[in-house]
């Protein structure tokens, strides 16, 4: 029987253990997948010294959607220059197959600072101080200069902008706040704060707000029930999006959503904790994060009822508080699937 076509990319690390789990749990839901393996990650860049190569990243276009592990070489691995895989492999998917959205939906587990809290961060995903413009004068001497600017451009935000008002049109409290800094950061804050206000009139029923970073940064402590959605940059996303993980109870949680929204090419879907070398093979990674984004990726390829029956498992798996008692990674992919 064929299915949706999705590549795995597992990786390194805890990465191919997790995705065997979310793949474990979407078998269980009934919806075929027709899976491809590919060999990209740290392991694969020692070996042959290919990040992505071309012929690979064209394959990676004919398919549905992406699901990967983690990559990333292990704490204290001096064979691989930092960043190489950063830029190489994951931003390269995000620019060359316009993965402007980056989604994260965190939900407070119990005991966790928000607890009983559920909010969306839409991060802009190719732009910002990621899209790497910038430069050194006179490295290496006294008198060296390093600069790192910020590229938006009109499209870039307003496509961002407006996926953010229509997720916050769909949801129940209607809510989106704009985090920024526009106060200091005056040319790109104010592109992004004029597309959000000329928007905001065709959606009506969506109230807005506007917050600095930083004291978005105090408001997901001490009162994270104020945010629905969240729309912000690349940069201040990706810092938000972590922070806003460890407070609903740990990365090992956290799902995340790169989405081409036009459907051009393949979205992305993966957990956001890292490749956690120190613990792989053991058969104790937290598989959650990685199973709830393939109930993302569910979600993009229009099988919203499996999705909604995942989603729904991992919650009643979360509240009857088993993860303590059933820690083994394999033991909890069994224990999702069972509920399905």
């Amino acid at each position: 029987m064929s299915g949706h076509r999705v590549a795995v990319i597992g990786g390194d690390g805890i990465g191919p253990e997790v995705c065997r789990e979310a793949l474990k749990v979407v078998a269980a839901t009934g919806v075929v997948l027709d899976t491809t393996d590919f060999d990209l990650g740290a392991d694969r860049f020692v070996r042959t010294g290919d990040v992505l190569p071309d012929d690979t990243l064209e394959e990676l276009r004919g398919f549905e959607a992406i699901l990967l592990g983690a990559v990333g070489p292990a704490i204290g691995d001096t064979t691989i220059p930092p960043g190489t895989l950063e830029r190489g492999l994951l931003l390269r998917l995000r620019f060359a197959l316009d993965l402007y959205v980056n989604l994260r939906p965190f939900t407070g587990v119990p005991g966790s600072i928000a607890e009983g809290c559920e909010f969306v961060v839409v991060r802009e995903n190719t732009e910002g101080t990621y899209a790497g413009e910038g430069g050194f004068l006179r490295k290496g001497t006294p008198h060296e200069v390093a600069t790192q600017g910020s590229v938006n451009t009109r499209m870039g935000v307003e496509r961002c902008v407006r996926f953010a008002f229509a997720l916050a049109a769909h949801r129940p409290e209607r809510r989106l706040t704009l985090v920024h800094k526009t106060n200091v950061l005056t040319f790109a804050g104010d592109l992004w704060q004029r597309t959000v206000n000329e928007v905001a009139p065709e959606f009506g029923d969506v109230a807005l707000e506007y917050n600095h970073v930083d004291a978005a940064c105090i408001y997901l402590v001490e009162q994270p029930r104020r945010y629905d959605v969240i729309v912000t940059d690349n940069l201040f996303g990706d810092i938000l999006t972590d922070l806003a993980g460890a407070v609903s109870g740990g990365i090992g949680f956290a799902a995340s959503a790169n989405l081409n929204p036009a459907r051009t090419g393949p979205s992305l879907f993966e957990p956001v904790h890292g490749a956690a070398h120190d613990i792989a093979g053991k058969g104790v990674a937290n598989p959650l994060a990685a199973i709830h984004s393939a109930a993302l990726m569910l979600d993009f390829l229009g099988e919203d009822d499996a999705a909604a029956r995942i989603h729904k498992s991992i919650s009643s798996f979360i509240d009857a508080e088993q993860l303590g008692t059933t820690s083994a990674t394999s033991a909890i992919g069994d224990a999702i699937a069972e509920r399905l």
